[in-house]
């Protein structure tokens, strides 16, 4: 068994619940109940997960879009600042195997910035995690400029995380089985992370590194597309859409137990962009460990999905 840091895993914290009861309003509630008291739990459920996983080490992000589902600012500055809070109390607990993912404020680009450098400075979190647009406002909106100049300065990674579109896909109109985890989140988060491209955001800001789940939102599989697309619209950006890809976008194995887009991932981005996570408590994170322990990968390559490149892109040792 190869030693593992997971990158996205979730948690709840007191006084959220409102906000991610929304995501889950069609969940079987005895499936909800069991999914709660793991999302609720920092011992015993939690750790023996991890141990039959083989993870050393848990990057711990709150579940649902937390604050970014608030209109009104104040509170939302207020209630992230006291999410963060209880979650480095929890690391406290036992740093050993616990890290986290900052929440931040998306509503105003100033009071983000200053809680991720908060989050980052004063509670040693490994960066933060944001659950896509904030009421409609995607990350490439031009009022997020200071956000993103603060990014590049702490050399902060972001990581983006699925939520649902601003609108329910009409294409997706009498196929309940799509919504959500199944497709509709993965066009979101992925088309989210390409307005980040073609918008220019990397030129603007070249150090600026984001993160995306499900081994990189198909983004992976379309390179050449991409480019052969700017190429005909006419986009102007300073290099071609696949390498400001490979250079700014890292990606992880969460919902993903499969060597196919794995291998992709691989040849596409190389194997050093890829990390480890297993996405608990919404996937079994035993399933993930093991897959990760068996698929067909040198010894090497696998070492560094599993816990190497998560270590050095987070600084987590």
């Amino acid at each position: 068994m190869v030693g593992k840091i997971a990158l996205e895993e979730h948690f709840l914290c007191p006084g959220f619940e409102d906000y991610w009861k929304a995501t889950v309003s069609d969940v079987d509630p005895n499936i909800l109940t069991q999914v709660v008291s793991r999302l609720s739990d920092f011992g015993e459920l939690r750790l023996s997960s991890m141990d039959r996983a083989g993870i050393e080490r848990s990057v711990l992000s709150i579940a649902g879009p937390g604050v970014q589902a608030e209109r009104d600012l104040a509170t939302a500055v207020r209630v992230a600042r006291v999410g963060n809070d209880f979650l480095a109390r929890e690391i406290q607990k036992r740093p050993d195997r616990y890290s986290g993912f900052g929440h931040l404020p998306m509503q105003d680009a100033k009071a983000a910035a200053d809680e991720l450098e908060r989050c980052m400075t004063e509670l040693k979190f490994a960066g933060c995690m944001i659950n896509g647009h904030t009421n409609g406002r995607y990350l490439d909106h031009p009022s997020l400029a200071p956000f993103w100049e603060r990014v590049a300065a702490l050399d902060a990674i972001i990581y983006i995380h699925p939520t649902d579109p601003v609108s329910p896909s009409p294409a997706l109109d009498g196929h309940k089985g799509l919504r959500r985890a199944t497709w509709e989140w993965t066009f979101e988060t992925g088309s989210h992370a390409l307005r980040l491209v073609f918008g220019g955001v990397f030129d603007r800001y070249p150090r600026a590194r984001i993160a995306l789940g499900h081994m990189g939102e198909t983004l992976p599989f379309l390179l050449w597309r991409f480019d052969s697309r700017a190429k005909l619209y006419g986009i102007k950006l300073a290099k071609a859409p696949s390498d400001t890809i490979k250079d700014n976008i890292l990606v992880t194995t969460s919902g993903m137990c499969s060597a196919e887009p794995l291998n992709c991932a691989i040849a596409a981005l190389g194997h050093d962009k890829i990390m480890f996570a297993a996405d608990y408590p919404f996937e079994q994170a035993e399933e993930a460990g093991h897959w990760m322990d068996n698929v067909a990968l040198d010894d090497n390559v696998r070492a560094d999905i599993a816990y190497g490149n998560a270590a050095k892109n987070f600084k987590l040792n």
